[in-house]
């Protein structure tokens, strides 16, 4: 398989008052097209961090960040930008919908900024709504719609355009139990049966076993410690 993410000698500093803080060392990483990776750690650790960087929401200080056969370090801001609409969706822990658009208007708005049709971006975000289970919630706008439903919204916007990868920021982080593991549900089948590339941040070990691999980063760095699912 082809890797979706290499990241090699990577370093990200963030300065603090006069001093600088180097907040990943020197880290290596691969993840192969089709993967699903949680990766946890301490609060501080790095891990979002380096979810960032891989999404094209940050830039190291050091390194070499190549995602889905880009070396995304070297882009300018208005490349970056329209490599992240192509090959990034988002999901974040508290959903970041408008709350004055309807669930099918929220859908929509990544494909705004591409040149299809109306008919066409009516026609998309009918499967992804169908896809995410929420098909009848599309007139609802977000204060209408529990958390759980809420989160499949934000899923459905996720893959709207289809991209390469799917990074997941504590996407289960504010839903009680039972949503938590539908939502879960529903990235498997994204990975098993979409083929998307997923990555992942948890706190939650029970989240974190969903995933095909699970890698640790402590202080910067990650463990040479991982664990894989069963097949």
């Amino acid at each position: 398989m082809t890797a979706a993410v290499a990241l090699k000698n990577v370093v990200k500093r963030y300065t603090r008052g006069k001093q600088q803080v180097e907040v990943l060392h020197g880290l290596d990483l691969e993840v192969e097209s089709g993967e699903f990776v949680a990766l946890m750690g301490p609060s501080g650790s790095g891990k979002t961090t380096l979810l960032n960087l891989i999404a094209g929401l940050d830039r190291p200080d050091e390194g070499e960040v190549v995602v889905a056969g880009s070396r995304i370090d070297q882009l300018s801001s208005g490349e970056l930008a329209r490599w992240r609409a192509r090959h990034v969706g988002f999901v974040f822990q508290f959903y970041n919908l408008l709350p004055v658009l309807t669930a099918e208007r929220n859908v929509e708005v990544p494909l705004l900024l591409t040149r299809l049709s109306r008919a066409q971006r009516k026609q998309n975000v009918r499967a992804a709504l169908e896809l995410v289970g929420l098909a009848d919630r599309a007139k609802h706008k977000p204060a209408e719609l529990s958390g759980g439903q809420q989160q499949r919204v934000a899923i459905a916007r996720a893959i709207i355009a289809d991209p390469t990868l799917l990074v997941c920021d504590e996407p289960t982080g504010d839903l009680d139990r039972q949503n938590a593991e539908d939502i879960l549900g529903l990235l498997e089948i994204l990975n098993r049966e979409r083929r998307k590339t997923i990555i992942m941040v948890t706190h939650d070990p029970l989240a974190a076993a969903h995933a095909s691999r699970r890698l640790y980063v402590d202080k910067g760095r990650l463990s040479p410690h991982e664990e894989r699912s069963a097949a």
